[in-house]
């Protein structure tokens, strides 16, 4: 655990020094890298000084993940898992069970530890270990940022997990890292883990408030 949270540390802290840490506000919203692949960073928020109003931006950029269909296809809210960027219902039907689907047709049968591209067509089966659906508490396919952020701040729909969890959970979690790596065939997220993680390290900070709507 604690060289979990020391790798998180040290990939906000690259970040925030990239943008000018020690800095004025100022400072740090002109230096270093704003965006990641399409995703910006906390330093693109730096200069809004109200803590609620930074908040709510930094979740907004956080939510182009967790929603995106690299994410949103392992959290859906009824019904088994989605599949593809416009997230259709996956092939072969399954269901959910306890996460791992049901017996005799568990996602282990088909999704091993990593990605295998197809022999004799384009695409690709992913694959990490464990390949595991969300919980469904935890299903959020459609939901609007909004929606999520007050979600993920309900400890009886997050399992009893902290807003600290969810810092771990984004900044180091092998399946969230998986959706920079989804295979042949898939969208990546936008982008990086260290990005990610380090968004959520600063919305926390500026006290976890939630966007409008």
């Amino acid at each position: 655990m604690t060289t979990i949270r020391l790798r998180l540390t040290a990939a906000a802290i690259t970040l925030l020094l990239a943008a000018g840490c020690g800095g004025s506000k100022e400072d740090k919203a002109l230096k270093g890298p704003l965006e990641v692949n399409g995703l910006s960073t906390p330093a693109a928020f730096a200069d809004i000084e109200d803590d609620r109003a930074r908040a709510a931006a930094l979740f907004e950029e956080m939510s182009k993940v967790m929603l995106h269909p690299r994410c949103a296809n392992c959290h859906p809210k009824t019904g088994g898992p989605t599949q593809g960027d416009d997230m259709h219902p996956h092939n072969p039907p399954v269901i959910r069970a306890d996460g791992m689907g049901a017996p005799g047709m568990t996602c282990n049968a088909c999704h091993g530890t990593h990605n295998v591209a197809f022999a004799s067509m384009e695409g690709s089966i992913p694959g990490a270990s464990p390949w595991i659906l969300a919980p469904a508490l935890m299903g959020w396919a459609g939901a609007t940022p909004a929606e999520l952020c007050a979600q993920l701040k309900d400890p009886q729909r997050t399992g009893g997990r902290s807003l600290e969890d969810l810092v771990e959970h984004n900044g180091v979690d092998h399946l969230v890292g998986w959706a920079w790596e989804p295979g042949e065939g898939r969208t990546s997220a936008p982008g990086d883990q260290a990005t990610l993680g380090a968004l959520t390290e600063a919305w926390v900070a500026a006290g976890g408030h939630c966007p409008a709507g």
